[in-house]
């Protein structure tokens, strides 16, 4: 049986976007040493309003934009312009929102059960 909740639902497009964050900084950090590799990234709070906006209108979840190009970094003499110091600040920040998100899932989750055996 499947319980759902607007809040779950929108907890579950931010673990989803966070997962996507994790990705495409993963792969950024695996083509630190390929020429001419211009690091991508996601825009998570403009992809994020548009996910909950979603679940509020009931629409399905959508893919985000994960080959949004990086604009400002500093390309070596290869053409790569890949930070790992800014790769593995994305990376830390998409872990610390995903475990935000297991928590308040949790939460919701307790509410729901909560809920359930209000009246025993």
């Amino acid at each position: 049986m499947d319980i759902e909740t607007t809040m779950g639902n929108q907890l579950a497009r931010y673990m989803d976007m966070a997962t996507d964050l994790t990705k495409v900084t993963a792969a950024n950090m695996a083509n630190i040493d390929t020429p001419g590799y211009t690091t991508l990234g996601l825009d998570f709070e403009s992809e994020m309003r548009q996910a909950l906006g979603d679940v509020v209108l009931g629409k399905s979840a959508r893919h985000p934009q994960l080959n949004r190009v990086v604009d400002g970094l500093i390309a070596r003499p290869d053409g790569n312009n890949v930070s790992m110091d800014r790769e593995s600040l994305k990376m830390a920040e998409a872990q610390l929102k995903f475990k935000t998100a297991v928590s308040l899932l949790r939460i919701e989750n307790q509410r729901i059960t909560d809920a359930i055996h209000a009246d025993k």
